[in-house]
């Protein structure tokens, strides 16, 4: 059975049976049947495990929830081409997120359009409880103003604050706490050092403290 159709890269789903008797699988043994029998059952099931996760990453990066369904059908195209490159012992997620950052970027290039992260008045329940999470930890570190906001105007300062941070430092943030990654597998997603991403974290947070006290300071003039 195709998994991919070529007439317009539309994920195809067979075999739902199977798909459920392969769930108990990692993501690294469905990535390597795949890979070395073409087992489509086995695809179907990677495509189901991410589809709520990448999507809500790619929603955020690219601010476009019509753009973000095409990309998340071409990230899985490009696992499904590039499979024989998946090599053993290698974790899947660092290397899903890779291909759905770069086609993410690709996408923007093509219509000359710079990344931006959604700003919907209502996000899914799952991305409330990720902003919620983030302003927990900048209460965390920074006590004080964002404590003074109430919740729902949490989130939404998380969301508009996120969205005004330079691309690199957006995405790290992204990553690392919206989509729960860990350190050495967005260090991997992004190309860079440990060392690097936590100096962008650290700047980010930075530029964050700032953004508030900015804003204060407008709103006090």
């Amino acid at each position: 059975v195709n998994v991919v159709m070529a007439t317009n890269n539309t994920i195809r789903r067979p075999c739902v049976k199977r798909a459920r008797d392969l769930s108990r699988a990692s993501d690294e043994q469905l990535m390597m049947r795949y890979r070395g029998k073409a087992d489509a059952a086995a695809f179907e099931v990677l495509v189901h495990r991410y589809e709520r996760e990448l999507y809500s990453y790619l929603r955020r990066y690219l601010g476009d929830a019509s753009l973000a369904e095409d990309v998340f059908q071409a990230t899985f195209l490009q696992v499904h081409q590039k499979c024989q490159l998946y090599e053993k012992g290698r974790s899947f997620r660092p290397w899903l997120y890779a291909i759905a950052t770069h086609q993410a970027i690709d996408a923007l290039r093509k219509l000359g359009r710079h990344p931006t992260v959604s700003l919907d008045a209502h996000p899914p329940a799952g991305e409330e409880m990720a902003e919620r999470e983030f302003v927990e930890f900048l209460q965390s570190h920074e006590p004080g103003p964002v404590a003074e906001l109430e919740e729902r105007e949490r989130r939404e300062w998380a969301r508009q604050a996120v969205q005004e941070l330079p691309p690199n430092l957006r995405s790290a943030i992204l990553l690392v706490f919206f989509q729960g990654l860990k350190y050495r597998e967005v260090a991997e997603v992004l190309g860079i050092p440990v060392g690097t991403l936590k100096s962008r974290i650290h700047a980010a947070l930075v530029k964050l403290n700032l953004a508030w006290k900015q804003g204060q300071l407008r709103e006090e003039g």
